[in-house]
């Protein structure tokens, strides 16, 4: 049951911070008003029914499956969400979401806005949530997908989504419309931005707001990307909401709806409601490249080519030591397949740079620190194919090692500094100012980033074991620490010197990191 004084259930409550309670009734609010309006704006537009009886316009009714008798002109899509296919040059995968279920979904789309011919049938994925006694409703969710393929390369598209009674080419639609650009044919200069750890805030919004203004050609994004599940142990006794996902969707587009958003698994990812692995929801909500070892169980690990720069993404919840849930799931078949996509990159003749991104930290000194399985499973990969940047959520902070080699610093990367990986070793990134509440540093060690450094020092941190202990280290590749919420900017150069020139921007869109990756500089 909902709480009488605030409507947020007990459960669910006890889980949450002050602010996040806030966040929660004031879009639960604004999500139920939008429910009720459109139940009694539907009473008098139902087809089909019989009797003189009006229906009932109460946020259940307005999303029962019974809703598909609903006019389709009062059901606004909303949450439109783009990702590459395999294949960014010609490959596009455009989702959304309804509030009610709709007839015949569809996505127009043309190379000019008011000439949006070419029409797709969307694929419907719905996903059922039951209710649990004294803690949620039953929700029912719709989430629309379509995919282009055979698209022309460097192309800007234009694109409306749309169902029977609601036509996003018409006169009265046309502000829906959307855009979005195809990769390159041959490698130019380009932008990406990543982060993890977003959820459902006003931080979170100003975030994309300053990432926007980059301009970036695809947004990565590494895991825990909503927080419907609070607790993130990949179990049923979690707290969980998955209302919380439309007020994600809608919060984010502004940016999705023209930035291709990839994002891969985090450990409040695992909802344990809808498939063993806890990933249907995933599978439902996202239309992500197919190419991974096995896209049915486990959707977040895949790989794609931008420019000059393979990326790959994979889910650490296989490897954690610190969260059991889905620990060893593939049986060892994500870490091969990651050893032949990496050798395959490594070897294409035009590609230079190699990023990976994962949810779990391999190196932080914050909250979680850093995770020995990452570390043992997945290390000695990245050193063989000299993977040229690791990116990480997991840790609500922003810091940044020195370049690792063999477990220890192989070469000090001050702020401006460059490094080669082929000589130096590999730079982490944790990315975790998403949006979500953030996290601190081991007590007495100093925040140092641009504008405020400090000496080099030695930390006294702790590692994740395979006993699911935590152990205790002494480290010094911890080289800038960042308590604020903030993402990840990245210009990729091509030519004659390519160069990774790798910033990192507070939500204020002040710069408080930068570094360059060389290979053979």
């Amino acid at each position: 049951m909902e709480t009488p004084d605030c409507g947020i259930p007990h459960q669910l409550a006890r889980r949450m911070s002050m602010a996040e309670q806030y966040e929660y009734l004031r879009t639960k609010l604004s999500r139920r008003r939008t429910l009720v309006t459109a139940g009694a704006v539907a009473g008098g537009l139902l087809t089909g029914c019989s009797g003189s009886g009006s229906p009932s316009t109460t946020p259940s009714t307005a999303t029962s499956p019974s809703a598909s008798r609903v006019h389709g002109s009062v059901v606004a899509p909303f949450g439109r969400h783009l990702a590459f296919g395999a294949d960014p040059k010609t490959q596009m995968r455009i989702s959304w979401q309804v509030p009610l279920a709709v007839r015949r979904p569809y996505l127009r789309v043309g190379l000019r806005p008011d000439d949006l011919s070419r029409s797709i049938e969307a694929e419907v994925r719905d996903l059922h949530t039951p209710g649990v006694t004294g803690v949620r409703p039953a929700l029912d969710q719709y989430y629309l997908h379509a995919a282009l393929d055979g698209l022309r390369p460097g192309t800007t598209y234009y694109y409306g989504v749309g169902h029977d009674g609601f036509d996003p080419a018409s006169p009265q639609r046309r502000a829906t419309i959307g855009s979005f650009r195809t990769a390159p044919a041959a490698p130019e200069r380009f932008v990406f931005t990543a982060f993890g750890d977003q959820g459902v805030s006003r931080a979170a919004a100003a975030n994309d707001h300053v990432l926007l203004r980059r301009d970036p050609a695809f947004h990565l994004h590494a895991g825990d990307i909503c927080y419907a599940d609070v607790n993130g142990k990949g179990e049923k006794s979690d707290g969980y909401d998955p209302a919380f996902w439309d007020l994600f969707l809608k919060q984010n587009e502004p940016v999705t709806r023209s930035v291709p958003w990839m994002v891969t698994t985090g450990n409040h990812d695992m909802e344990a409601w809808y498939s063993p692995e806890g990933y249907g929801g995933q599978r439902a909500r996202w239309s992500l490249p197919d190419n991974g070892f096995d896209p049915r169980t486990a959707p977040g690990v895949y790989a794609f080519t931008y420019g000059n720069v393979g990326f790959v993404a994979l889910d650490a919840n296989d490897v954690s030591y610190e969260i059991p849930a889905n620990f060893g799931y593939t049986d060892g078949k994500q870490t091969a397949w990651l050893d032949r996509k990496l050798g395959e990159l490594r070897a294409a003749k035009d590609i230079d740079f190699i990023v990976v991104f994962f949810h779990h930290c391999a190196y932080s000194t914050s909250t979680h620190a850093s995770d020995g399985g990452v570390r043992a499973q997945w290390l000695p990969l990245f050193a063989r194919h000299q993977v040229d940047l690791v990116i990480n959520g997991h840790n609500h902070v922003y810091e940044r090692t020195d370049a690792i080699k063999n477990d220890e610093v192989g070469r000090p990367v001050p702020i401006g500094a460059a490094t080669d990986p082929t000589r130096d070793g590999i730079v982490y990134v944790t990315a975790g100012g998403g949006g979500k509440d953030l996290y601190g540093f081991p007590s007495g060690v100093k925040e140092s980033y641009e504008g405020h450094v400090t000496g080099r020092e030695s930390v006294e941190t702790f590692q994740w074991t395979k006993s699911k202990q935590s152990r205790k280290e002494t480290v010094e590749w911890s080289r800038v620490r960042y308590r604020g919420f903030s993402f990840l900017s990245v210009e990729a150069e091509s030519g004659s010197a390519p160069k990774l020139k790798v910033s990192a921007l507070a939500s204020s869109g002040e710069r408080i990191d930068h570094f360059e990756v060389r290979r053979g500089a």
